[in-house]
């Protein structure tokens, strides 16, 4: 009689303890970076130099030399589908871009 008297108190004991305190549920995961999508309008803005609503070769490139000027401007020019030696935003969001985490 008494065990049974000790383990009730002591049931009774734990599960105070827990009404009181109960369990905090897990914090939600941050969203995960293929999520975030980039910003294809604020970095056609930054590199549109004369603010005229399109991108040059040279805009485009930017400070690259080198390889990956070689490189950017191989992918201007699939990128210009109506071949007029700029890019529109249009054509500018067609390209793949890298997304921030």
């Amino acid at each position: 009689m008494i065990r049974f008297a000790a383990l009730a108190l002591s049931l009774s004991l734990t599960g105070a303890a827990y009404a009181a305190d109960p369990p905090k549920p897990e914090p939600k995961p941050a969203p995960a970076a293929e999520e975030k999508k980039p910003d294809y309008e604020a970095q056609f803005k930054k590199k549109d130099a004369n603010s005229d609503g399109k991108l040059t070769l040279e805009e485009f490139k930017g400070k690259l030399d080198g390889d990956k000027a070689t490189m950017a401007e191989k992918q201007f020019k699939r990128l210009d589908k109506n071949s007029d030696n700029s890019l529109s935003l249009e054509e500018f969001k067609t390209r793949p871009m890298k997304k921030k985490a």
